[in-house]
Order: C-alpha cells, then sequence, then structure tokens
C-alpha cells in the first residue's frame, strides 16, 4: 500500500507546508512521540533516506521522513528502488513526504501514487495575493496602503512562505495598529532582504548590459555565500530550477501558448514572473538555455567532486558563462 507515501508539487511552497505541518501532526495524534527527517533529493541517495524509513526507531513510534527537490530524482535505478518501496510499503507508523516547487516529477514516481495521495500547490493569482497580503497585516493588528502591497510583491518571492517570514519583520518593527507605508517597505524590506538563488537569477535577468548584469551578480553570489544559506548545491539547484522554467517558457511561446491560461497552468501566474522570464527569454534563446543547463550541471559534478576548495572560482566562472558568453564554455575565465 502506498497509503503512507504523499507526493506533493508546485510553486507555493507556503501551502506545501502547511500539508506537510498537517500529516505530521496527524502523526503525532495517532502514535505520540515520532522521529522526523529533512533530507534533499539533489544531495542525498534514495538508499539513504530509505533505509531510514526501513529501520525501526527505538525511541519513537512513527517515523516522517521529508524530501525536498524530488524532480532530482532522475537515474534509473533510484526511480525503480524508489517505486518499489512505494509499492510494497505497508500502512506502518512510517510516513514518506516528496516535495517539489516543480509542477511534476518523474513520472514513474507520480504513477506510483494515488491521486489522494498527490496534489499540485499551484502559485496563487496576483489578486489572491494581495488578499492574503491584507488579511495577513489585519489579522496581526496592522493595516496596509495598497502601493506598499504592490512593493511587497516587487520585492518578495512570491509564494506564501516567503510572504509570510518577510511581512512578520514589520510586526516587530511598528506598533500594532500602525498602517504600512510604501516607504515603510522600501526601508525594512530594502535593508532586510535575504539573497538567494531567486534574487541572483532576477539580477541576471535585469535590462543592464551584461557586464553590469555580472558585476552584480557577482556580488548577489558573495552575499549569498557569506550568509547562513550558502550551499553551492542549492545555489546551483535553485538557478536550474529557473532555467528548467525558462525552456518551458521558451516551448509555450513557440507553440503560441503565451496567454493567461496556459502561463499559470504552467506556473506563470504572477506579474512579476511573467515579465522576468520573458525578459529572460530575450536574453537567452532555447538553445541556449539548453547549454546554461549544462553548464549548470557540470558545475554540480565539478562541485562534488573536487570538494570545498575551488567553489567560488567555480561559481564565479559559470555565472560568466552564462551572462558572458550565453551557456558557452570559458577557456579562460576573466575578471
Amino acid at each position: 500500500m502506498a497509503s503512507m507515501v504523499y507526493l506533493f508539487t508546485g510553486p507555493e511552497i507556503g501551502e506545501q507546508n502547511d500539508a506537510v505541518q498537517k500529516i505530521k501532526t496527524s502523526l503525532k495524534k495517532q502514535f505520540g512521540e515520532t522521529e522526523e527527517y529533512l533530507f534533499y533529493a539533489n544531495e542525498t541517495s534514495v538508499a539513504e533516506f530509505l533505509t531510514v524509513l526501513q529501520n525501526e526507531s527505538l525511541f519513537a513510534a512513527a517515523t516522517c521522513v521529508v524530501v525536498k527537490n524530488t524532480e532530482s530524482i532522475k537515474k534509473k535505478d533510484d526511480i525503480t528502488q524508489l517505486v518499489d518501496w512505494i509499492q510494497n510499503s505497508d500502512s506502518s507508523s512510517n510516513v514518506l513526504i516528496l516535495l517539489s516547487e516543480e509542477i511534476s516529477v518523474d513520472s514513474k514516481i507520480e504513477k506510483a501514487l494515488p491521486p489522494s495521495n498527490k496534489k499540485i500547490f499551484w502559485e496563487l493569482f496576483e489578486s489572491d495575493k494581495i488578499s492574503w497580503i491584507k488579511n495577513f497585516f489585519h489579522k496581526n493588528d496592522f493595516s496596509i496602503e495598497d502601493d506598499a502591497v504592490q512593493l511587497i510583491l516587487d520585492m518578495v518571492e512570491n509564494n506564501t512562505a516567503s510572504l509570510k517570514v518577510e511581512c512578520s519583520r514589520f510586526f516587530i518593527l511598528f506598533p500594532k495598529n500602525h498602517c504600512v507605508t510604501a516607504d515603510d517597505v522600501d526601508s525594512v524590506l530594502s535593508h532586510n532582504r535575504e539573497e538567494n538563488a531567486f534574487s541572483l537569477f532576477a539580477e541576471m535577468t535585469s535590462s543592464a548590459k551584461p557586464q553590469e548584469r555580472l558585476e552584480k551578480s557577482l556580488e548577489i553570489l558573495q552575499k549569498i555565500r557569506l550568509s547562513k544559506e550558502n550551499s553551492s548545491v542549492m545555489i546551483i539547484a535553485g538557478l536550474s530550477s529557473c532555467f528548467r522554467k525558462l525552456s518551458l517558457w521558451h516551448k509555450l511561446k513557440s507553440q503560441g501558448k503565451i496567454d493567461d491560461f496556459n502561463l499559470k497552468i504552467n506556473g506563470f501566474s504572477s506579474k512579476k514572473m511573467k515579465n522576468q522570464y520573458s525578459s529572460a527569454s530575450r536574453i537567452w534563446t532555447s538553445g541556449q538555455t539548453v547549454a546554461i543547463l549544462a553548464v549548470l550541471g557540470a558545475l554540480d559534478t565539478s562541485i562534488r567532486s573536487s570538494g570545498t576548495l575551488l567553489e567560488d572560482v567555480l561559481l564565479q566562472k559559470a555565472l560568466y558563462e552564462i551572462i558572458i558568453k550565453n551557456g558557452a564554455q570559458a577557456a579562460v575565465y576573466e575578471e
């Protein structure tokens, strides 16, 4: 039975997180003490997290294993091993939750699960995000101006998990019943924004000249590497996700499907995201996008094989090849 295996996909990671928490809460209510594990599929083998599920815990009655970046599971042997476990797992106290910010994962994995155990969490429509922000401030005894809401949407990654974190900053800095203005948003978020692979991609797709984009992108890369979320593997995974979406944008455009409905069901619902990928599609052709994904794949392999010593140099070289060379390899990296 696969009754204790779940697959949650899609870009709305806030609602994904809520669904995961609901399962964890239910598990604790049913079994009492539980052990929880978090793995990243692009960093951990299938065998490793399945071993945790197969071994009975000595200290807890139930085990919950959450695996992020499930779209990274692509090797035939890994897929076969995972599917076999899903199909032969009984309804024990062990739960496996597979997550991905992509719309789908390998079809064999998806087919191994019943529809009731799968859900795609689509990005909210722009109007829904506006309502979400206003309601979030209202529930915390704050109000917010319309211009301030729009500025938040322009500055923050548009999923409710990121929005919740960033909007909560205002509840610490201002007294209750304060009306948040656009100036407040600019002051708070401009100085406190944490850079990540997605803000790095946003800079890489700006309208600036290639050399300027490279310089600013290298600055953001340095900030990420100095932050707590400094894993090179996660940076590569984030950029790879962005360029896979760009490849999808090119495909939709070639099919004449750049309309609101088709963009929505393929994960391009916000105005900010549409503008960003439209800009990116003018910078990199479909063929160059494929070449860039190859650059990122080779970068991942190089860093895993060479260790941490050359990480920063390899990351900088990859940005140069993407921004200046449009996916072509550089024999010599030039500052």
